[in-house]
């Protein structure tokens, strides 16, 4: 009997490195997230000095098969399956792809998508080219989160309303975590608008 516990303690210890890597493997994919009527996110956005102060909230008031419905700040929201904004107060989009699941570290993609930029009346298009960098814990005023950050480099073309042509380059770090169900943090850099960032601030999602 000693000799048959000796041989599972030993079996045991061999599977254990395995069966940590395989865990930390399936810590490191994410699915697209099943987003519920009354999941809630305020977020502060801020251009220069950081800010934990709440000026953006979004809330779901629609799932569908292929297309989230919401609000923010009170003003229609639409949103694709995967999280990715349709349209909002201030922008619109035909084929957003920010986030394109499952997640895994490493992971890339390009999409192409034209834009609207509603404060200004400006419109164009971009090709932008994202990857899955890595996958971090971070820390906002929401709480502490797994998360995995991304960073896109999109080259844009566009037209304001006066006519007046121009092109750029536009960088972005985001952080999306699965236990939000929400990108919780993203920092960009436009060469006309630039710095803009928006960190999660509290949430509430529904079981």
């Amino acid at each position: 009997m000693a000799a048959v516990r000796l041989f599972v303690v030993a079996v045991v210890a061999c599977l254990m490195p395995a069966l940590g890597l395989a865990s930390s493997a399936r810590a490191q994919e994410a699915n697209r997230p099943e987003v519920k009527v009354g999941d809630r996110w305020r977020f502060a956005v801020y251009y220069t000095a950081p800010s934990t102060t709440p000026n953006r909230t979004w809330v779901i008031t629609s799932v569908a098969l292929g297309r989230i419905e919401g609000t923010e700040n009170g003003d229609p929201l639409a949103l694709t399956p995967e999280l990715n904004v349709l349209e909002s107060p201030q922008q619109a989009y035909s084929n957003p792809l920010a986030l394109s699941f499952p997640l895994t570290v490493g992971k890339r993609w390009q999409y192409a998508t034209d834009w609207l930029f509603k404060p200004k009346g400006s419109k164009g298009s971009s090709v932008i080219d994202v990857t899955v960098m890595g996958y971090e814990k971070i820390t906002l005023p929401a709480g502490q989160f797994d998360a995995f950050k991304l960073s896109s480099t999109a080259s844009l073309r566009g037209v304001s309303p006066i006519n007046s042509q121009y092109a750029g380059e536009v960088t972005t770090m985001y952080w999306y975590a699965p236990a939000a169900r929400a990108i919780v943090k993203s920092t960009s850099h436009n060469p006309y608008l630039g710095p803009t960032s928006v960190d999660l601030v509290d949430f509430r999602l529904q079981p």
